[in-house]
């Protein structure tokens, strides 16, 4: 039994090199075996097999026992892929936040932002991550404006805004009665919570110049696929949308 070309591919693709795989394969391939004993099998160097063994096993592919000498085993591939995926969406958020921190100013400042980007988007999935991205690249204040929204929703939000509170970001939330006091209460550890009655229609404005607007009978129902919205990269849109929100939250309820 040989790995096909298909999925070695795909093994380099998520990170492993060829030697990694090559053992990754003689594992599978033999059970638990020595370092000695899988230098023969799978072609690696001996001098290298060690290091090889080393990264495999911090990537969660293999393990090893306390026998001398140390035999090693292949764990459950779903494992492996598991682990890597944690691990590079690990490594994609720290050099996420790296590259904004330093380049969106740098971007403000050098006047394309004045060409602004207007999206019309659709589909509760589509919009949600044009949210979070807005949301995890805010660096001073969010507003938001949600009739309701599903326990489910606030409860994927909730480590987020919280993330953002811990970093100092003043985060406003305007909704409705409708709204469960649970949620209201989870909201409102991280940000600042106003009800109004008969609220509809929401959006999101972050740091005074990106805007989502929902559109739509349903815009509070995230799993509604008739869900619409317009995402802008507008200074001057988003300053109209926070005079409105401003508006609406002088006669909202403190929660």
């Amino acid at each position: 039994m040989s790995i096909s070309d298909n999925t070695r591919k795909a093994l380099e693709k998520i990170g492993l090199t060829s030697y990694e795989i090559k053992t990754f394969s003689s594992l599978l391939k033999g059970g638990e075996l020595t370092a000695s004993d899988l230098s023969q099998k799978s072609g690696v160097p001996y001098s290298k097999i060690y290091e090889v063994l080393g990264t495999l096993e911090e990537k969660g592919w293999i393990g090893s026992d306390n026998s001398r000498p140390t035999n090693y085993f292949a764990k459950s591939p779903a494992t492996g892929i598991e682990t890597t995926k944690q691990r590079m969406e690990s490594e994609f958020k720290d050099n996420q936040n790296i590259v904004l921190n330093e380049l969106v100013p740098l971007y403000e400042k050098s006047g394309t932002s004045e060409r602004p980007d207007i999206w019309v988007l659709s589909g509760a999935i589509n919009i949600a991550a044009k949210v979070l991205e807005m949301v995890e690249s805010c660096r001073n204040e969010v507003m938001i404006a949600l009739p309701e929204a599903s326990t489910e929703l606030v409860k994927q939000a909730l480590p987020k805004l919280r993330l953002l509170h811990d970093k100092g970001v003043d985060i406003t939330i305007l909704t409705s009665d409708k709204m469960d006091k649970d949620s209201l209460k989870g909201l409102s550890r991280v940000a600042a919570v106003k009800v109004k009655k008969g609220l509809f229609g929401g959006g999101i404005i972050s740091d005074k110049h990106y805007v989502v607007i929902l559109l739509g009978p349903a815009a509070g129902e995230v799993d509604s696929m008739e869900t619409v919205a317009i995402w802008a990269d507008h200074a001057g849109l988003a300053g109209f949308a926070r005079e409105y929100f401003e508006y609406l939250l002088k006669d909202a309820k403190e929660f």
